[in-house]
């Protein structure tokens, strides 16, 4: 993983849409997509929406496929589990927590919650 940063489900999510924060953000950090990565857990919730037309999913794909994808792992499940059981914060944002931190990557969400636990784990 050549980049220094993890974008988590919001974040992308805001890519796709073209949220002016997001774009604010990738644009003053002057991100390449192929510089950064995301979990697999954005991936499976990104792509898994019941409402998801055809053209989305093939935007998603495209952007993703530009991304290094981070796979779960028994260090990932181990910092999952002790961010679980400090904080109230839901699985799926604990596991992309612990997927940036265990890779020593800097979190980019617009979730200011998961920011500001990103910052204190």
């Amino acid at each position: 993983m050549s980049g220094s940063y993890l974008l988590d489900t919001c974040f992308l999510i805001g890519l796709q849409q073209r949220y002016p924060d997001a774009i604010a953000i990738v644009q003053a950090k002057q991100l390449a997509l192929r510089d950064c990565a995301f979990s697999v857990i954005s991936r499976i919730e990104l792509l898994s929406y019941p409402n998801l037309t055809a053209t989305d999913e093939n935007t998603i794909r495209a952007m993703l496929g530009q991304m290094t994808c981070l796979p779960l792992s028994q260090n990932v499940e181990e910092y999952t589990i002790r961010v679980r059981r400090s904080k109230k914060v839901k699985l799926p944002d604990a596991l992309i927590l612990a997927t940036a931190k265990v890779h020593g990557l800097t979190l980019l969400t617009l979730d200011q919650r998961l920011e500001a636990l990103s910052l204190s784990n």
